[in-house]
């Protein structure tokens, strides 16, 4: 089990992981721009300088609604592996992000939704029904287990994946609309797509890492945490609500991005033990680092056009859940 210097020195190195990140995302792609320009144009903008103008117009929106998006992903899969006890669980996995997209497509098609305000709506609802029918699934009969859970979440992700196709598919202006955000991108976001999901960002955060606490006595399973003084059914709510503010409004805003929330909190997990109190602040660290890495490398690699971010997490997560299926104890929860 790591000390308290060694997981103090973890943090840190996340904190600067990310700010490398950051740097990274304001400075590169399919023009690179200097990093003097990138500091004049967080001090000191002058419309004048091409360089400052793309990096305050496009690319610092794109980085902050990347810094709340990937924070989302990652709290969200840290919570669920911790509240579920499964270790391959994730929003992409148990269908959550399936949901809020599918949600999100069929506000589109059946109501002309086109702006996030009305996309968001829309994402939470979808993603609160997937959540509770993966648990619905999942828990009968049996009981549910991270197996049982995990076969409910994928299969339903699978189906709802599929309508979401056809119903892209059927309606070519919804296509047209939606095919670039239903692969997973940060490409069009805005400084409007921040203020609509900002605030839902924050709570969410909030209540994520509220939960801290009472989620290391979970793990210990339900009798004992009843005995610690737990309240099961107040936390499991709590959790189900920070889920579905982070995964509701980080849908809305890129899409549906999968695999982050499954590997950042197995890196956090090797890295720190599995306190949730070290846990989760390093996930929070490391998962926007990540999903702006990711994007800069969906910029650059087939330059000057762009590949979505939600492929290049895919590319990368899809050896990752692999390698865990493969490792039964790689790492404890």
């Amino acid at each position: 089990m790591p000390g308290t210097a060694a997981r103090v020195a973890w943090l840190v190195g996340g904190a600067v992981v990310l700010l490398l990140a950051v740097v990274a995302s304001l400075a590169l792609g399919a023009r690179s721009v200097p990093f003097g320009d990138v500091l004049g144009a967080l001090t000191r903008f002058d419309p004048g300088v091409d360089g400052q103008v793309v990096v305050r117009d496009l690319r610092l929106p794109r980085t902050v609604v990347g810094l709340g998006v990937g924070v989302a992903l990652g709290l969200s899969g840290a919570l669920i592996q911790a509240l579920t006890r499964n270790p391959l669980a994730d929003p992409g996995i148990l269908g959550v992000n399936a949901g809020a997209a599918f949600a999100v497509v069929v506000g589109a098609a059946a109501f002309g939704l086109t702006d996030i305000t009305q996309f968001v709506w829309f994402a939470f609802g979808g993603a609160v029904v997937a959540t509770a029918a993966v648990y619905a699934i999942g828990s009968a009969g049996a009981g549910a287990t991270p197996v049982r859970l995990t076969l409910a979440g994928m299969a339903l992700a699978g189906v709802l994946a599929g309508v979401t196709s056809g119903v892209t598919l059927l309606r070519p202006r919804v296509f047209d609309a939606m095919r670039y955000w239903g692969a997973g991108s940060l490409a069009s976001v805005s400084w409007d797509t921040a203020r609509s999901v900002g605030v839902f960002l924050v709570v969410g955060t909030v209540i994520a890492l509220l939960c801290a606490r009472p989620l290391n006595a979970v793990a210990l399973g339900d009798d004992l945490a009843r005995t610690l003084g737990t309240r099961l059914p107040l936390l499991r709510g709590a959790v189900v609500l920070a889920v579905t503010l982070l995964c509701g409004a980080a849908t809305a805003a890129a899409g549906p991005i999968g695999f982050v929330g499954l590997m950042v909190p197995h890196v956090a997990r090797w890295l720190v033990g599995p306190d949730q109190r070290w846990l989760l602040p390093l996930t929070l660290t490391l998962s926007p680092a990540l999903l702006l890495l990711s994007d800069v490398a969906g910029r650059l690699v087939i330059a000057p056009a762009e590949l979505q971010v939600g492929i290049v997490t895919a590319v990368l997560g899809a050896p990752v859940l692999i390698a865990l299926a493969r490792r039964r104890n790689a790492s404890t929860l």
